[in-house]
């Protein structure tokens, strides 16, 4: 029996020879009951793979990626040092976005029974940049690291990406890795020493107890400045120099150094902001100011702003262009829910002479959301902290002049009970964003029971060398 063949935890040896949404390889064992499916995400179709199986059922397996045996015969050298996060670095641009469209095609057709997807697909558009698209990144301490020439793991001070399948081994970046600011990268490597010199350790997680835990980064292009978040524990912080801390970065990053905020988070679970703990800015300023077509938006270190603002351009116009902001005004409102920071709003407002509402449970993003709209003279909208399912309960005076719904929802979609509340308001169109396809597919169904058709859709491939996709889909009633 195929389930007795295959155990969880047992190694395989796999050939990937094709690739699933979500950037899932797909390998094939023939055994005596038919070929046993085992599926290993970040792989490449012709890559030989040692897999490790995380679940086994009757007919399938689901993988870790333990290593790579052979490269596929597709794969290029690229100048970058690799890194866990970028598993198609070293795949061709076209047949990244090949697959990605393809699959979400086949996507749309078998979760949403949308017949028709590949006809009514609008666009792939294309990230203007392959490499260095990212405005935030996320290092981690660890003294465990491992050493890719040795393949094993040892003790020392690293300071860099967690390592594949893991939550307590870190990889040193050494080098650019071609996702975030090349300059910044390539003086991580002095930033780790200098943190060694100070004779405080890093972060031990099987323990829980060490002194440096992550530093996070966000850049602004506009600017091309640079802000910082080194989170540590108070575990003999008297004895950390966070001067000289501030000084070497000085020194490393000369203007671009916008500010560096100092957390403390003595919280056992592995999470950049504490449950209980401080935040203080201890050089500079506390955020930093990115432009997208033309507005200008604050940005601290906790708001939610696109990773790849460059490419966000892109998607916001097709958002603009689905949401019919040119429209006359005829007394009917457009609704951005889930509006974070208000960027598509304010876009919206910017050119559209119907009313702008914006919602969205984060207090604090809301906040920044009225800020940037008045940093940027944008006076005719409203923006409201609230949960969306409760606040369109409370203004029934928007049933029947709604004009356009804009859903910029997290990534697990939209809760079946919330998204029965949004339709019931009666909207003429839909215009959804979605970071993760699969959910909007789902609810692409519940939208079509209600009398929403599917019109067109566009992908949007905002993260290069990466398996996410993007989708902005149009439902008229």
């Amino acid at each position: 029996m195929a389930d007795r063949l295959f155990k969880k935890n047992q190694l395989l040896e796999l050939e990937i020879i094709d690739l699933a949404f979500g950037g899932v390889g797909i390998a094939k064992i023939p055994t005596e009951q038919g070929d046993f499916t085992v599926f290993v995400q970040n792989t490449i179709p012709g890559q030989i793979v040692e897999a490790q199986i995380q679940k086994a059922a009757r007919r399938y397996a689901e993988c870790r990626l333990v290593k790579v045996l052979k490269p596929s015969p597709q794969e290029v050298s690229m100048p970058y040092q690799p890194i866990p996060g970028a598993p198609y670095a070293t795949w061709p641009l076209d047949l990244q976005m090949a697959s990605k469209k393809k699959n979400t095609i086949e996507l749309f057709k078998r979760i949403g029974k949308v017949e028709n997807a590949e006809q009514i697909l609008d666009e792939f558009i294309q990230s203007p940049e392959q490499w260095h698209y990212r405005n935030k990144m996320e290092y981690s301490f660890s003294v465990i690291r491992f050493d890719e020439a040795e393949e094993k793991e040892v003790d020392d001070f690293a300071l860099g990406f967690k390592h594949r399948g893991t939550w307590w081994c870190v990889e040193n970046l050494d080098k650019d890795s071609g996702m975030f600011d090349a300059a910044f990268e390539n003086a991580l490597r002095e930033i780790r020493e200098w943190c060694i010199q100070s004779g405080l350790p890093a972060w031990l997680p099987p323990k829980r107890r060490g002194f440096f835990r992550f530093l996070v980064v966000r850049k602004s292009f506009s600017s091309n400045e640079i802000l910082m978040n080194l989170v540590t524990t108070d575990d003999n912080i008297e004895l950390f120099d966070r001067k000289g801390f501030c000084d070497r970065l000085k020194s490393l990053l000369g203007d671009r150094l916008a500010g560096i905020i100092h957390t403390i988070n003595n919280d056992e679970g592995d999470r950049v902001d504490p449950l209980n703990g401080s935040t203080e800015l201890v050089y500079g300023k506390s955020k930093i100011v990115e432009e997208i077509n033309g507005l200008k938006f604050e940005i601290s270190m906790q708001s939610f702003f696109q990773t790849n603002p460059k490419s966000a351009e892109r998607l916001y116009n097709k958002v603009l262009d689905y949401a019919d902001v040119d429209g006359s005004d005829d007394g009917t409102v457009i609704l951005d829910l889930f509006c974070g920071t208000g960027t598509i709003a304010q876009l919206m407002a910017k050119r559209s002479k119907r009313k702008i509402v914006g919602v969205d449970i984060v207090a604090s993003a809301i906040e920044d959301a009225k800020k940037n709209a008045e940093r940027n003279g944008i006076h005719d909208i409203d923006f409201h902290a609230a949960d969306v399912g409760k606040f369109l309960l409370e203004y029934p005076d928007y049933q029947g002049k709604i004009h356009t719904l804009v859903l910029d929802p997290p990534r697990g979609g939209i809760a079946p009970k919330t998204l029965r509340k949004v339709m019931a308001l009666g909207a003429k169109r839909i215009v959804y964003v979605s970071c993760n396809p699969s959910t909007q597919a789902r609810d692409t169904e519940m939208l079509r029971e209600q009398g929403y058709e599917l019109k067109k859709w566009s992908l949007v491939d905002q993260f290069p060398n990466t398996s996410h996709i993007e989708s902005v889909a149009l439902f008229e009633r």
